[in-house]
C-alpha cells in the first residue's frame, strides 16, 4: 500500500448538490430555498432558540432551581446520635423531644454514620441496610 493509492470507500463521500444550474436540474433558480423570507436570503439565519421575537422558552421559565416540598418534612438521623438518647424504645416523638430532628418532621431515616454502643429498639422509623446491621450487631431490634 502506498500513500498515492489510498482512496475513500465507495459511497462514503457523498457528492455535494450543485444548485443554481437551470430548470432542468430541480435545483435551479431558487436553489431549493423557496420564495422570499428570511431563510431565502443570503446570511438569513437566527440564533438558536430564537422564536421570531416571541419571548423564548429558555427566558420564559424561572431559573431558581428546584426544592422538593416533601423534603422539609423528612429528616436523617445519624447512628451515633442515638447514643445520646436515654430512651430504650426510639420513635419519632423521642427524636423530636431530644431535638435531633425538627418538630414538624413527619418521617425520619437512620443512616450509618458512626458507631452505636447500646442496644435500642427502633419503632416506626426507616433504617438503611448498613444502619440495620450496626443496630442488630449492638443487640438492638427494628420494629415496623
Amino acid at each position: 500500500m502506498y500513500l498515492n493509492t489510498i482512496q475513500a470507500a465507495e459511497g462514503s463521500r457523498k457528492k455535494s448538490r450543485r444548485v443554481g444550474r437551470g430548470i432542468g436540474c430541480t435545483m435551479g433558480k431558487t436553489c431549493g430555498r423557496g420564495h422570499k423570507g428570511q431563510k431565502a436570503r443570503s446570511g438569513g439565519f437566527h440564533k438558536v432558540g430564537f422564536e421570531g421575537g416571541q419571548m423564548p422558552l429558555q427566558r420564559r421559565l424561572p431559573k431558581v432551581g428546584f426544592t422538593s416540598q416533601s423534603s422539609k418534612y423528612s429528616a436523617e438521623v445519624r447512628l451515633h446520635e442515638l447514643n445520646a438518647l436515654i430512651a430504650e424504645v426510639i420513635d419519632l416523638k423521642v427524636l423530636i423531644a431530644a431535638n435531633i430532628v425538627p418538630a414538624f418532621t413527619k418521617k425520619a431515616k437512620i443512616i450509618q454514620s458512626g458507631l452505636l454502643n447500646k442496644a435500642v429498639v427502633i419503632k416506626g422509623i426507616s433504617v438503611t441496610i448498613g444502619a440495620k446491621a450496626s443496630i442488630e450487631a449492638a443487640g438492638g431490634t427494628i420494629e415496623a
